[in-house]
């Protein structure tokens, strides 16, 4: 997938292109701040960024100097033969929330999931989070399934699926 650049009337200018090894400690530090649990280790985005059967995407907004700053991130999963992708990971900084960048990252791991010939999205997102439930459902995706105690504190997962 190539670099984006996306503009809304809320959001700042943010770029999206796929996370390379200079981004890992500021993905790390994602994770940190948008996870309380269940969180990536560093050797597991480091192999995600080097995967050809996965893409990290970055999400990145420049200020007026031009300084970058990671704020959000896709992680998506592909089998081998499947046209269905996984998005296993997405995140969004939490000084962040509120400007659209949760939906404008999930565009672009839509559009990454098609141009890897993908006709399927599927992910699992926490119960309790109504927000993320809440995007998915106005995007279009459908539940079609619930896991029991998937999270590491026992909380279950909701599986959602989109035609792409």
């Amino acid at each position: 997938m190539s670099a984006s650049s996306i503009r809304s009337e809320t959001a700042p200018r943010v770029e999206i292109r796929p996370a390379t090894l200079a981004d890992l400690d500021a993905l790390v530090a994602l994770e940190h701040a948008a996870f309380a649990s269940d969180r990536a280790e560093r050797r597991a985005i480091r192999h995600a960024i080097r995967s050809t059967s996965m893409s990290l995407l970055a999400a990145i907004i420049r200020d007026e100097a031009g300084q970058a700053t990671l704020v959000g991130s896709a992680t998506l999963e592909r089998r081998r033969g499947s046209r269905s992708a996984r998005l296993s990971s997405i995140a969004v900084s939490p000084a962040r929330s509120g400007l659209g960048l949760g939906s404008l990252v999930l565009d672009a791991a839509e559009a990454d999931a098609r141009a890897h010939g993908c006709a399927r999205l599927r992910l699992e997102v926490r119960a309790d989070n109504g927000a993320g439930i809440r995007l998915y459902e106005r995007r279009g995706y459908l539940r079609f399934a619930v896991i029991r105690d998937y999270y590491e504190d026992g909380m279950e997962a909701w599986r959602y699926e989109k035609s792409l």
